[in-house]
C-alpha cells in the first residue's frame, strides 16, 4: 500500500500495461483517467507503453475513443495538447478477438523490451467469463513466465457469483498463474479513506484499549447510494446487492477494523490477519437468515426534487424481479476480541444520501448523572467517514449553554484532508501497488472463497425468491431494519 506522493519507494519499472476491454466503460471512465494522473504524478514511469487489445476497430479509430473518452471524463486532459500528446505516444494497440490464439501471439510480438526488461501488466477489464480464455491465451503465447521480467494479471470483480465459480475461476486462473501474480482488484480498498483506517488504528494508542468486546456495542459498515441501477441492470439482475457490495467491499473493509495488528506490514501479513477474521465469521444456516439479514427493493419516489422510477421500471430490469437493491447483514466474530458484538453490513440503492461510513458504537455507561427527560444523553461515537468528506468524527455528550445541567450533542471533526489537498483516486492507488508488486490491498484466493462461504446461507435462502419488500426512493423506510438492530445501543444510524 503506498502514498501518492512520489518517493524512492514508489518509482516504478518501465512496464507493458496490457488492457483487455481496452473499448469498454471501465477503460474510459476509470483506467486511461487513472493512468494519466499517475504519470502526472510521477507514478508511472514515463517509458512505460499502454497496450490495448482491441476487435474489430483500427488504431485510428481506437485513439479517437480514448480522446473522446477524456472529453467526457478528464476534460482538463482533452483541452490540454500537450498532455494529450505526452500519452498517446504511449499507446500501442494490438487487434484481434480474445477468443483466437493469434491475438495473443500478436500481443507477445508488441510486449517490448524497456530497460532491459520485459516487464507487463495485464488488466482485464472484461466480463468475468473471459478471464480464463485471457489465462490460457496469455500463457499459450509465452507470456506468464517471468523469466524477461514480471508478469502480473488484475482480475475486476465480480470474482465469481458464488463458491462453486469463485472456486473454480481461482484453479482455472492458477493453472498458469503463480497466486503472487493474480491481483483480484477491489476498488474500495483502494480509497484513500478506508487505507487510512489501517493508520487511525495501529499508529494510535488511544485507540486500541478500547477497540474490544468490553467498550463496543456494535459497528455498522454502511454504503448507501442516491443513484440506481443506471447502466448496470443486466449485471445487478444476476447479482443484487448482496453480491454486489456485502460480499466483496464491505466484508473487506470489515476485516480491516476486526484484524488483530499484523506482525509487520506486509502484504502476506495483513492478508493472514484478515483471514483469521473471515475463519472467525459465526456461520448460519439458510433457515435462519430472516433472524441475520434484510433485503428489499426501491419503489418510486423523490430524490433531489425530482421523480426517479421503481427498480422494477428500469431498462432491462424484469418487471417482475425480486432482486434485492438494499440488503443487510448482521454478523458475529467468534473469536476473543469481539465475541457477542454484532457487525451490521447494509449498503442500498436510491436511499436518501450517498454516504459510506463505519460507525463504531460505544455501550452505555453504568450510571449517567446527567440523564433527564429534557436531554437524554445520545451515544457515543466514533465514525470513519469513507464517503464524502472523508474524515474520523467523535461523537460525546456536552453540558448545553445556560444555568441547567442539560446536555446537547457534541461532534469532533478531523477531516482527512485539507480543502484543495489532491486525493488519488482509488484507481491510481491499486495501479501503482500492481506495478510495485505490493498485494496489501488485494484479495487473495482463501479470502475470496471463505467470504462466499459466509454468505452461501443467505444466496441460498434468497435464490427462489419471488416477492420483495419495498422502500421509496429518496427515503430510509427500509422495512424491518430498526428491527434487525432493535438491541443495538442507538438502533440503526442513519446517515446524515
Amino acid at each position: 500500500m503506498t502514498s501518492a506522493a512520489p518517493g524512492p519507494g514508489n518509482i516504478t519499472e518501465p512496464t507493458n500495461i496490457v488492457i483487455f476491454g481496452a473499448t469498454g466503460d471501465l477503460t474510459k471512465r476509470k483506467l486511461i483517467p487513472a493512468l494519466i494522473k499517475m504519470i502526472d504524478a510521477g507514478l508511472l514511469h514515463p517509458d512505460s507503453r499502454i497496450i490495448g487489445v482491441v476487435n474489430k476497430r483500427s488504431e485510428e479509430q481506437w485513439l479517437e475513443m480514448v480522446f473522446a473518452g477524456l472529453k467526457e471524463f478528464s476534460p482538463e486532459v482533452a483541452m490540454d495538447a500537450a498532455r494529450w500528446q505526452r500519452f498517446s505516444a504511449m499507446l500501442k494497440m494490438v487487434p484481434g478477438d480474445l477468443n483466437d490464439d493469434a491475438t495473443y501471439t500478436g500481443l507477445a510480438a508488441a510486449v517490448e523490451t524497456l530497460d532491459g526488461r520485459k516487464n507487463a501488466l495485464f488488466y482485464c477489464a472484461i466480463p468475468p467469463e473471459w478471464y480464463g480464455r485471457t489465462a490460457i491465451g496469455l500463457h499459450s503465447a509465452g507470456l506468464v513466465d517471468q523469466a524477461e521480467g514480471f508478469r502480473r494479471i488484475v482480475i475486476e470483480k465480480p470474482f465469481g457469483m458464488d463458491l462453486a465459480s469463485a472456486t473454480a475461476l481461482n484453479q482455472e486462473l492458477q493453472q498458469f498463474f503463480d497466486e503472487s501474480q493474480i491481483y483480484r482488484i477491489d476498488h474500495y480498498l483502494g480509497k484513500e479513506s478506508v487505507q487510512n483506517l489501517l493508520v487511525y488504528r495501529f499508529s494510535n494508542s488511544i485507540l486500541e484499549p478500547l477497540w474490544n468486546r468490553n467498550y463496543i456495542d456494535h459497528i455498522q459498515i454502511s454504503a448507501a447510494e442516491t443513484l440506481g441501477v443506471e447502466y448496470r441492470a443486466k449485471y445487478y439482475e444476476q447479482s443484487g446487492a448482496l453480491r454486489d457490495m456485502i460480499q466483496s467491499h464491505l466484508m473487506q473493509v470489515m476485516t480491516l477494523v476486526a484484524m488483530e495488528p499484523p506482525v509487520e506490514f506486509t502484504d502476506a501479513a495483513v492478508r493472514d490477519e484478515k483471514m483469521k477474521v473471515l475463519r472467525a465469521v459465526r456461520r448460519f444456516r439458510a433457515e435462519d437468515a430472516a433472524c441475520h439479514a434484510r433485503a428489499a427493493q426501491y419503489a418510486s419516489g423523490v430524490i433531489d426534487g425530482h421523480k426517479v422510477p421503481a427498480y422494477v421500471a428500469e431498462p432491462d430490469v424484469s418487471p417482475d424481479s425480486a432482486t434485492e437493491t438494499f440488503a443487510a447483514v448482521r454478523f458475529y466474530i467468534d473469536n476473543w476480541r469481539w465475541q457477542g458484538v454484532p457487525f451490521v453490513l447494509w449498503t442500498g440503492k436510491r436511499l436518501q444520501k450517498r454516504v459510506s461510513e463505519i460507525v463504531i458504537r460505544f455501550r452505555k455507561i453504568p450510571f449517567n448523572l446527567f440523564d433527564t427527560h429534557a436531554s437524554p444523553p445520545v451515544p457515543n461515537a466514533l465514525v470513519f467517514r469513507l464517503h464524502p468528506d472523508e474524515g474520523i468524527f467523535l461523537r460525546m455528550n456536552a453540558k448545553m449553554p445556560g444555568l441547567t445541567t442539560d446536555t446537547q450533542r457534541m461532534v469532533m471533526r478531523a477531516p482527512y484532508a485539507n480543502d484543495g489537498m489532491d486525493v488519488a483516486e482509488a484507481y491510481e492507488t491499486l495501479l501503482h501497488d500492481v506495478l510495485l508488486g505490493d498485494a496489501t490491498l488485494f484479495s487473495r484466493a482463501d479470502e475470496v472463497e471463505e467470504s462466499w462461504k459466509i454468505v452461501a446461507p443467505l444466496q441460498e435462502a434468497w435464490k427462489d425468491r419471488v416477492s420483495i419488500d419495498r422502500y421509496h426512493a429518496g427515503s430510509w423506510d427500509v422495512p424491518e431494519m430498526d428491527d434487525l438492530l432493535e438491541d443495538c445501543v442507538g438502533g440503526w444510524h442513519k446517515p446524515r
